[in-house]
């Protein structure tokens, strides 16, 4: 009976070891590795499993005609911060330090940066004014993320004309 009750708590343990995210710090060093290796930057991206605007984001990115943009250039990492109740597990250990290290601890989601391989920040998601643009969507919000995209990619005018007509909500 008792080699019952350990293998069943061994096997709990396992499963919840198996399921735990990995830390933030551990994303993020794989994708500088990654970037390093392929010659982009990375786009570190702070979302939350509830968090509309970063599906919206996500979407936009993955599409058809944006996915392979975005491949080419960047080297995307996800940090799920701020989930609640039964989510929580989902998020990512030390993804809520990571982005207050940024700046972002009141700036909502999703919140975004662009870092070179080295770790140095090149962008981040705040407008002139401090505020996020989160996933942009007015023509404004659109131009400033496609001008910082334009600043720490080699985004052709044409690619990034893509992005522009995708992004701006219609």
């Amino acid at each position: 009976m008792k080699y019952s009750k350990i293998m069943v708590v061994v096997t709990l343990l396992l499963f919840q070891l198996g399921t735990a995210q990995e830390k933030a710090d551990v994303v993020l060093n794989k994708a500088l590795t990654e970037a390093k290796s392929g010659n982009k930057n990375v786009l570190l991206m702070f979302h939350a499993s509830w968090c509309k605007w970063c599906k919206v984001m996500e979407k936009n990115m993955n599409l058809p005609e944006t996915k392979p943009l975005f491949e080419n250039k960047f080297v995307t990492a996800y940090v799920d911060v701020q989930e609640r109740g039964e989510k929580k597990s989902l998020e990512n250990p030390g993804g809520q330090a990571l982005m207050n290290k940024y700046k972002g601890e009141n700036a909502g989601l999703p919140f975004w940066l662009i870092l070179n391989p080295k770790g140095e920040v090149l962008a981040d998601s705040f407008n002139a004014k401090g505020e996020n643009l989160g996933s942009p969507s007015t023509p404004e919000e659109v131009a400033t993320f496609i001008a910082k995209l334009e600043k720490t990619s080699k985004l052709k005018k044409e690619e990034l004309q893509i992005i522009e007509n995708v992004f701006v909500k219609k």
